[in-house]
């Protein structure tokens, strides 16, 4: 029987340290700032040796852009049966997700040039952004209602949120999320 490298276990200890990594880095972030964090305070944090840090992820950009990766992927909102009430519920948990402490500066890693390729980073972050909406948008359709097209979607809602976050404008809160999916529903019947 062929053995398995470490990485292709989906548990065992490479899975118990990089939760322990990721939680270490979230709370870190939370606490002092994103640009204050060091792989060392990591791994002290999280209970490893620096070295498998330095091993895995090489730079506090590298793992930053791994734990906003993994933390977009664990919790979609669930369906609620209507475009626009699925459009909001989408818009407000990308929105609270972009705005947690830390939220900016996990997607600035995420798509910063020095994280591997900076397309490949580009690409699989609107890719997770984009499925959240698109699942909206399936449903819809398979229940017979008109729907935008999912550009229209990142360009009315999407991307003046993250613009909104990134630069910190006052009163982008869920109100605005809300405004801003209410403003592209109302639209559809002239797209």
């Amino acid at each position: 029987m062929p053995a398995k490298s470490k990485d292709s276990r989906p548990g065992g200890r490479s899975a118990r340290v990089r939760a322990a990594v990721h939680r270490a880095t979230v709370d870190l972030v939370q606490e002092i700032g994103a640009d204050k964090v060091t792989l060392p305070a990591v791994a002290r944090r999280a209970g490893v040796n620096s070295s498998s840090v330095y091993r895995r992820w090489g730079t506090i950009a590298a793992l930053l852009a791994d734990v906003a990766a993994q933390r977009a992927d664990e919790a979609a909102p669930e369906l609620l049966g209507d475009l626009r009430a699925d459009l909001e519920r989408a818009a407000v948990w990308t929105l609270n997700d972009l705005s947690r402490p830390g939220g900016v500066a996990f997607f600035r890693a995420e798509v910063a040039p020095d994280v591997d390729d900076r397309r490949a980073g580009l690409r699989e972050c609107l890719q997770r952004v984009s499925t959240r909406f698109q699942a909206a948008l399936d449903a819809a359709a398979r229940r017979g209602e008109d729907t935008p097209a999912l550009d229209r979607v990142l360009d009315r809602v999407v991307a003046p949120l993250y613009f909104r976050v990134v630069f910190s404008i006052p009163e982008t809160d869920e109100t605005y999320a809300r405004r801003l999916v209410a403003e592209l529903c109302d639209a559809i019947p002239s797209d």
